[in-house]
């Protein structure tokens, strides 16, 4: 007798009763870009319905995910000047030491977590000190300064680091650094398998990070090699990060689903703006029906294996699952 396994679908009960995998807002992370001045809300147009924000304009639209039950947010800066160290990332009147403060104050509830890295700051666009021998970054002298924003964030109130630079020793180094000033309570989410991809030209319009010369494949990840995709993300595990990452997410979920079956860590994806930007052109032009594909993209993350999804589209989803 052949298996009927129709039987499990007949009718929305007994699907969800045997569903197994499930969306709630609480996997989500929502990225906000905050900039100096105010009343700032400046759209971008590779980018739909997602801006550059002033802080006031910041703490606006953390009312907005409050009111959806989104209360984890992952912040970016856009600095006031740009030098070739990234000097304002080091600085507690930096923009995001300035927005780390204010909304820890008015909603003291929410994770706020931050993305710790040089691209946005630097004058070069790459993500740390330029070794000009090798007209790539330093990667010691990096984790140098690294270690010094590192401190500055946590000290002005954030409660997830995320180091996305992709430099070797980066979460021992910052481990120590942290532990030795007191902050050992502070966890690390590392962008562990970073791909150099072409899905990040949009993040690059908002956050005003494109490299003034070269690329970035001398430290991201080759989409190529999957094998040395699993040992970047075992190697941070074994550091001491306390969730891995891969980014993007939509083109590397075998990659997802190789880590998510050698280690016990919370895994999150970055769904990117390239991922975003796609499916929000496509609903522009009409060629798919929307929020389905957005939901099953998403079901898509979590049974590749990921538990956190940092996404544009969380305001969205949310209100999907309401």
């Amino acid at each position: 007798m052949f298996k009927r396994l129709r039987r499990m679908r007949l009718n929305s009960n007994i699907r969800e009763l045997v569903n197994e995998t499930t969306l709630n807002t609480k996997d989500l992370i929502y990225p906000l870009f905050i900039t100096h001045g105010e009343g700032i809300k400046n759209a971008i147009e590779t980018m739909p319905d997602v801006f550059q924000l002033s802080i006031d304009e910041a703490l606006k639209e953390c009312g907005v995910l409050d009111s959806l039950g989104i209360r984890a947010i992952m912040l970016f800066g856009i600095p006031a000047f740009k030098d070739s160290i990234g000097s304002e990332a080091l600085s507690e009147e930096g923009i995001i030491p300035k927005a780390l403060r204010a909304i820890k104050k008015e909603f003291p509830h929410f994770l706020v977590s931050v993305d710790l890295c040089f691209c946005e700051y630097t004058d070069h666009g790459h993500c740390g000190i330029l070794n000009p021998k090798l007209e790539s970054v330093d990667n010691d002298l990096t984790l140098e300064i690294l270690n010094k924003q590192a401190l500055v964030l946590a000290q002005n109130g954030a409660d997830l680091i995320a180091p996305s630079g992709m430099m070797d020793g980066m979460i021992i180094s910052l481990r120590t650094h942290l532990d030795a000033n007191g902050f050992s309570h502070i966890p690390l989410m590392s962008y562990s398998t970073k791909f150099a991809s072409g899905y990040y030209g949009p993040f690059r319009d908002v956050a005003q990070s494109t490299p003034s010369f070269g690329d970035r494949r001398s430290y991201q990840q080759s989409p190529a090699n999957r094998r040395e995709a699993i040992l970047e993300s075992l190697e941070d595990e074994a550091q001491g990060a306390d969730i891995l990452m891969v980014k993007p997410a939509l083109a590397y979920l075998d990659i997802v689903r190789d880590i998510r079956e050698r280690t016990l860590l919370p895994l999150a994806v970055y769904n990117v703006s390239g991922e975003y930007a796609m499916l929000k052109f496509a609903q522009k032009a009409g060629l798919i029906d929307y929020e389905r594909v957005l939901l099953e993209t998403m079901i898509g993350f979590k049974r590749a294996g990921a538990d956190i999804i940092i996404t544009y589209h969380a305001k969205e989803i949310a209100n999907l699952l309401k």
